[in-house]
């Protein structure tokens, strides 16, 4: 069944920005990843997350409710000759339930803030291995606490072309970011993800005009046709500094020694400090 995120998706996979290089190296650090461990991507999109991780862990599971965002996961997924991705098709409502092996990581991104969340952090408690754990990611433009001058002016092209509920100001200034810290924090707190460690990165990105119309129709609203006369110049370019968080419990110990990585050589991991449910956003 199609969502409100069908016509997005092929906007999704060519224009949102990834996330740093850094956020990676510090999960591969943080959870000892080394080629042997099975990944949940839940609300994976078109798995841009998956596709990262994936080099560096034995098998991911990229989960979404939207059949158009697997579908360029798995295009993106075989021209990069990724082998080790299954595309599921569901949501949070029924992970539970999609027979999945024990979990090392579980990562979400945005999706976080449509979901149960109190009903997927259980859920997830019950799915991951004893040294499992969770990361919430999220980003956002401008410094934190400060709105950018820029999303005015993006603001005011969509309700030009889109209509003036096409596109809300969360949507084009944070569209990952949570609806309340505070709540997600007061959430984890009462779950079993209640020690959290937070990171963050700041980045500058530039976008051209056309990048930014991308951006704009990657995230989810009513299909309608948009006709936009002329082209933009192709030197203009938007230069968006955003923030990258994630929060992660930790409890120090020692970790079990492991066999050799499965994914080749340049994978092995020293120990990690992992010992129990861990949540990072």
């Amino acid at each position: 069944m199609s969502t409100p995120f069908a016509s997005a998706a092929p906007y999704h996979a060519r224009y949102r920005p990834p996330y740093p290089a850094e956020f990676y190296t510090l999960l591969a650090d943080r959870f000892a990843l080394d080629g042997w461990q099975t990944v949940l991507d839940l609300g994976a999109g078109p798995g841009a997350n998956s596709l990262a991780l994936a080099p560096l862990v034995d098998h991911v599971y990229a989960v979404d409710p939207e059949p158009a965002m697997l579908a360029e996961g798995r295009r993106l997924a075989e021209e990069r000759g990724c082998t080790n991705v299954s595309w599921l098709e569901g949501d949070a409502s029924v992970v539970s339930r999609l027979c999945l092996p024990r979990i090392d990581l579980c990562i979400i991104g945005s999706a976080f803030r449509r979901m149960d969340r109190a009903r997927v952090l259980a859920d997830l408690d019950a799915m991951l291995a004893p040294r499992g754990g969770i990361v919430l990611v999220s980003s956002a433009a401008g410094s934190e606490g400060r709105r950018p001058p820029w999303i005015t002016v993006v603001e005011e092209v969509c309700a030009h072309f889109l209509g003036a509920d096409g596109r809300t100001a969360d949507d084009v200034a944070d569209p990952d970011e949570p609806a309340s810290r505070e709540d997600l924090d007061e959430r984890l707190a009462k779950s079993a993800f209640s020690r959290i460690d937070t990171t963050t990165w700041n980045q500058r990105l530039r976008f051209t005009a056309d990048q930014l119309i991308g951006l704009q129709l990657s995230f989810p609203g009513p299909a309608r046709p948009c006709s936009v006369t002329g082209r933009a110049p192709s030197s203009p370019r938007c230069v968006r500094p955003c923030w990258t968080t994630i929060r992660a419990a930790r409890t120090p110990g020692p970790s079990p020694s492991r066999p050799p990585s499965r994914r080749g050589p340049g994978r092995d991991r020293g120990p990690g400090s992992l010992t129990g449910p861990a949540a990072v956003q």
